[in-house]
């Protein structure tokens, strides 16, 4: 497995590889992201995986500083996978100027996790296509636990001409429900025992039993401090018309000092 830590290396191996399947990370890795990486050996003959906190997608006051960092570790789980090349980067290669040029996702980028964290997808959209350009990928893959996430990628492939085939994989979840994420790491025992609460409630409001607006009480009332629990159709993530039926529901809510996010297709 090569590790390359700048963009010439990088594309010195990727040649060696041919057409890569790319699968970018912020490390801490778990079973969902080695999940990721499996799907991504189906759509190319070698797997690229990088590694990099993307200061860009943080706000003031958020846990850049605090993110759980693991190299080491990633670096063994990924090498048990098989993987041809990692990417890990430092700020200095994927930044070493300041970052003027921004990718504004528009509309999209403002709504839901937009709308609670402003400028987060303008970071997001910019790291995954500078990473696009540095890795130059056949296919990528992207979690559809971060849904907004993965409609953004999709539609910046679309609208920028981008020939990269882009891959939704579906959320991995502990026996219980709750959706695997780096931050599950924050949680304490307690919070750990409630947060899958938001996997159910998303799955009540999916079956019909309870409404959003009910779904964001029933967080309130266990502790948890909710941003929103909406549905929206899957194509554009638009608020659908009634006789819509590809829909899916998203929640994002804070337990203690923890923000959770998930959602559900029906």
């Amino acid at each position: 497995m090569k590790i390359a830590r700048d963009i010439a290396s990088l594309r010195e191996a990727a040649a060696r590889l041919g057409p890569l399947a790319f699968v970018p990370t912020m490390g801490s890795l778990h079973a969902g992201h080695l999940s990721l990486v499996r799907l991504a050996r189906r759509h190319a003959g070698a797997v690229a995986v990088s590694i990099f906190v993307n200061r860009l997608q943080f706000a003031p006051g958020e846990d850049f500083e605090r993110y759980p960092r693991s190299f080491e570790q990633d670096r063994r789980l990924l090498e048990a996978e098989g993987v041809e090349l990692v990417f890990a980067p430092g700020e200095d290669v994927l930044y070493p100027r300041p970052q003027t040029f921004i990718v504004h996702p528009g509309p999209l980028g403002e709504e839901l996790e937009g709308r609670f964290r402003p400028g987060f997808f303008d970071g997001v959209a910019t790291v995954v296509l500078k990473l696009f350009n540095a890795v130059q990928p056949a296919a990528a893959v992207f979690g559809k636990k971060d849904y907004q996430q993965l409609a953004i990628v999709r539609e910046m492939v679309r609208q920028l001409d981008l020939p990269i085939e882009i891959v939704g994989a579906e959320t991995a979840r502990e026996p219980d429900g709750l959706a695997l994420s780096s931050r599950n790491a924050y949680l304490s025992r307690s919070e750990r025992m409630e947060a899958p609460h938001l996997h159910r409630v998303l799955k009540a409001v999916s079956a019909g039993t309870i409404s959003t607006g009910q779904a964001f009480d029933e967080l309130a009332r266990a502790g948890w401090n909710p941003d929103y629990v909406e549905v929206r159709r899957r194509t554009d993530l638009k608020v659908p018309q009634a006789a819509e039926r590809e829909l899916v529901v998203l929640g994002a809510a804070r337990l203690g000092g923890t923000r959770l996010i998930d959602n559900l297709e029906f």
